[in-house]
């Protein structure tokens, strides 16, 4: 049961990202293998410049017990499962927002969020209730890395901050936090040394 109001709460989220003032969203999307082409000028000459992304190598793992390695390849097979997701959330948001900005305020653009939320449900949800709570709790972060801000944030600006702590009750009561920060310098380290690994092709 967890594992279904966590989902829950997810999409709650990415609805109130994409139904209200989505300019808070300023991370730059990087296409999927991290590589950039572009032109540039040497000698009076146009060129094909190529900016590859950065590869970082890590040292292999050295585990203290067995269960350590066990966490360890948990957490790979997690974020997997969850990463994927979680860039498909903020592909989403920003699609979305951009089409809406060619709608007129008001009914259209009511009636197409209600439109993209069926298609989401009826896409997703097969999808996301065969994730575990630890994989729900750990979409979550992610949906917070991809997207750039906390979800406490982006509702508490959109919708005020009465109803951000209802939904912050909300998701406390089955272990979740919508302050809760992704930390890849400090708690979830070991998280983005994984994602990034998954992302080089090294996972």
């Amino acid at each position: 049961m967890k594992g279904k109001y966590v989902i829950n709460l997810l999409f709650i989220i990415c609805f109130f990202f994409i139904n209200n003032k989505a300019e808070a969203q300023n991370k730059v999307t990087k296409n999927a293998t991290g590589i950039t082409v572009s032109n540039a000028f040497y000698d009076g000459d146009s060129i094909t410049q190529v900016n590859f992304y950065t590869l970082r190598v890590y040292p292999p793992m050295v585990f203290k017990n067995t269960r350590q390695e066990r966490a360890y390849y948990k957490l790979i097979r997690d974020v997997k499962r969850t990463l994927p997701l979680a860039k498909t959330i903020n592909h989403i948001i920003i699609e979305t927002y951009e089409y809406m900005q060619t709608l007129p305020p008001g009914k259209e653009r009511e009636e197409h969020i209600k439109r993209v939320e069926k298609g989401l449900k009826a896409q997703y949800t097969p999808q996301m209730k065969k994730l575990t709570y630890a994989q729900g709790k750990l979409l979550i972060k992610l949906v917070d890395r991809e997207c750039n801000q906390t979800s406490y944030e982006l509702v508490k600006a959109f919708i005020g901050p009465f109803k951000a702590g209802v939904y912050q009750t909300f998701a406390s009561i089955f272990g979740a936090s919508l302050k809760k920060e992704y930390d890849p310098e400090g708690d979830d380290a070991m998280t983005e040394r994984i994602i990034l690994m998954v992302e080089s092709g090294q996972l």
